[in-house]
């Protein structure tokens, strides 16, 4: 493996920790970064098959979103109709009429590449505000000497510990499917990525599953091994389904990878990809599901 694929991983993992740590708008800015350059990426892709979709406005509602989320998440879905509207409201007043496949694109834009990754923001910030200490809406775990209580993981924000054990569980899922994919695997997952293996797919799911058990106790949720590997199977999935769906536009557009951004690693959303369909779907377990099962 290339140097600069090696430094380049380090650096991006200790701005996503240190980030997600301090939460608040610390997470949103480094978020914004992200989702403007993924966006532009994606634009190019489409672009590439000869498509004028409305970028400059899909870009400017996605970073608004972001703010809303960061400001009232309950706000977000209120906000999202209201984007697509401006975004097709924009399009009708083009000198040169529209197309379905410019709107569709616009849309997908939208919601692919900014809607969806906003539920980090969404996760990130549940009871930030109530447990903020720094300036910007920060969060610092901060460890009396004087108690001699011993520090639990559970003890530390809803949102704070759900992204990092998100983030775990991608990580896992990632580094199981390369290295078993890589030594071990025969059998193709999907012509959409040739090089994917069902068996690469398998041992990454199976490492997700191991540590979402593993954080489901840490946190002491309910039924630990149930819940955990239930979200770990669905973290598993939706991170696969994610490198899927990112592949199957760099294919269509005839292209390898979506940019050059960052070193060894190609585009900003060849890296994100496994991370736009999770968040979602953690998001609701931990805000509807989880208390439910805890009643």
């Amino acid at each position: 493996m290339p140097w600069s694929r090696i430094i380049s991983g380090i650096v991006a993992i200790a701005l996503a920790l240190i980030a997600t740590i301090l939460g608040g708008w610390y997470f949103t800015i480094l978020f914004a970064v992200i989702i403007y350059l993924g966006q532009r990426e994606f634009f190019n892709l489409v672009k590439a098959k000869g498509m004028a979709p409305a970028a400059k406005t899909t870009l400017f509602v996605s970073q608004l979103l972001l703010v809303i989320c960061t400001l009232d998440g309950n706000l977000a879905d209120a906000i999202m109709p209201i984007c697509g509207t401006l975004i097709c409201f924009y399009l009708l007043f083009q000198p040169k009429m529209a197309t379905i496949a410019d709107i569709s694109a616009s849309v997908l834009g939208l919601f692919y590449t900014g809607y969806l990754p906003s539920y980090w923001v969404r996760l990130r910030g549940i009871d930030g505000a109530n447990l903020s200490n720094l300036p910007l809406g920060g969060y610092l775990p901060q460890l009396d000497p004087n108690i001699s209580q011993s520090f639990e993981v559970s003890d530390l924000p809803r949102g704070l510990t759900a992204t990092l054990l998100t983030f775990l569980c991608i990580w896992a899922a990632d580094i199981g499917a390369y290295i078993v994919g890589k030594f071990f695997g025969k059998t193709p997952l999907s012509d959409i990525s040739p090089k994917k293996t069902v068996e690469g797919a398998l041992f990454g799911v199976i490492g997700s599953v191991l540590v979402a058990i593993c954080g489901a106790y840490l946190l002491k949720w309910p039924h630990p091994i149930i819940v955990g590997a239930a979200v770990g199977l669905t973290i598993g999935i939706a991170s696969i389904l994610g490198d899927l769906t990112e592949s199957m536009l760099k294919r269509d557009a005839g292209v390898k990878d979506s940019g050059q951004l960052i070193p060894g690693h190609g585009g900003i959303l060849d890296r994100t990809d496994s991370y736009i369909f999770t968040a979602p779907l953690v998001y609701y377990f931990v805000t509807l599901l989880l208390p439910l099962l805890k009643t």
